[in-house]
């Protein structure tokens, strides 16, 4: 099951502290194995993938580690709910439109993991705009499912192949995932209490793997990297206005200051994270601008500790990730 993220101030601050450090030599260009390097002593499996595209003369920038390799990246999939959503809404006038579309919050899509929409305490009316902001923002599973439902399962994965993504897949809803992952063989359909019932007589033991071909939340770097470089540059959506609205909900990722990414981007991206014992993930994709200068970037670890949690490895992690891209950053301005 997707846990709720517990902020780390102490992860944030050791993250900024060495920020600094990760800079490019003067007068040197960066190298892809200095890139690769930063992450090795981690434990499990890690893909990675960071494109720097031709810009202004600029040569590009490649570096990547297992980037074709499909890992659990857990919540990053949201991204890809939120853009099917939009391009069914694709239009000038989406940021009225979305206040205007209303979801029914109740028993019938409560999930799991959800810190916003929390059940049984929160029902009634949402839209669908404060819905996607809280898929995002605060990776919440209820809200998550909200958009599962206004987008359908199916089109987001018509989606996700008609742009020729092969290694990604999305679930039915966050729901069907977490009764999938205890056992439940009517996981596409099961109440909030036969959920309930199950989770509680599971000891909090997962009887499936989180990685699977059923239901799951997985893709590779190069998939992710691949959409992001085009969604960001509205290859998806009609309307400038669209783009704009995918932008900014984007921009309201925690992660973007939980890790931190560099300071002085603009940066847009989707996070994931699941801890449960045997297993854990972290993954967060997007793109950062600067300049005139783009950046993509996606970075995945599973990795299979038994305790419940593992901070030391996410701060490793996470500070791998600031230094490639503040490395990455310092880097091309100067190219």
């Amino acid at each position: 099951m997707i846990q709720p993220r517990k902020k780390s101030r102490k992860s944030v601050a050791a993250a900024g502290k060495h920020a600094a450090v990760a800079k490019a030599a003067p007068g040197s260009s960066l190298k892809p194995e200095q890139i690769v390097k930063l992450f090795a002593g981690l434990p499990g499996d890690i893909a990675f993938k960071v494109l720097a595209p031709r810009a202004k003369g600029k040569a590009p920038f490649v570096a990547k580690l297992n980037s074709n390799r499909m890992l659990f990246v857990a919540s990053a999939i949201k991204t890809f709910v939120l853009c099917e959503a939009l391009r069914q809404a694709d239009s000038a006038t989406i940021d009225d439109d979305l206040e205007h579309v209303a979801i029914t919050l109740d028993s019938t899509i409560w999930s799991p993991g959800s810190p916003t929409f929390d059940p049984p305490k929160v029902t009634g009316v949402v839209s669908e705009r404060t819905a996607a902001e809280a898929m995002i923002t605060r990776s919440d599973n209820t809200a998550t499912d909200m958009m599962f439902k206004v987008a359908g399962a199916g089109n987001i994965r018509k989606f996700i192949a008609s742009a020729g993504l092969k290694s990604t897949l999305v679930p039915e809803s966050t729901r069907a995932f977490t009764a999938y992952l205890f056992g439940s063989d009517n996981y596409k359909t099961i109440s909030w209490q036969e959920l309930q019932t199950l989770i509680g007589n599971s000891d909090g033991k997962v009887v499936r793997p989180f990685l699977n071909k059923v239901q799951t939340l997985a893709s590779s770097p190069d998939d992710l990297v691949s959409y992001y470089s085009r969604a960001l540059q509205s290859a998806f959506f009609r309307n400038s206005e669209t783009l704009n609205e995918f932008r900014r909900i984007l921009t309201l990722c925690d992660f973007i200051y939980l890790v931190p990414l560099p300071l002085g981007v603009s940066a847009y991206t989707k996070s994931g994270n699941a801890d449960i014992a045997g297993f854990h993930a972290r993954s967060i994709a997007g793109g950062m601008h600067f300049g005139s200068q783009w950046v993509y970037f996606a970075f995945v670890i599973n990795w299979y500790s038994q305790s419940d949690t593992d901070p030391a490895t996410v701060q490793k992690f996470f500070l791998a990730i600031n230094r490639a891209l503040t490395l990455v950053k310092s880097s091309v301005s100067k190219d």
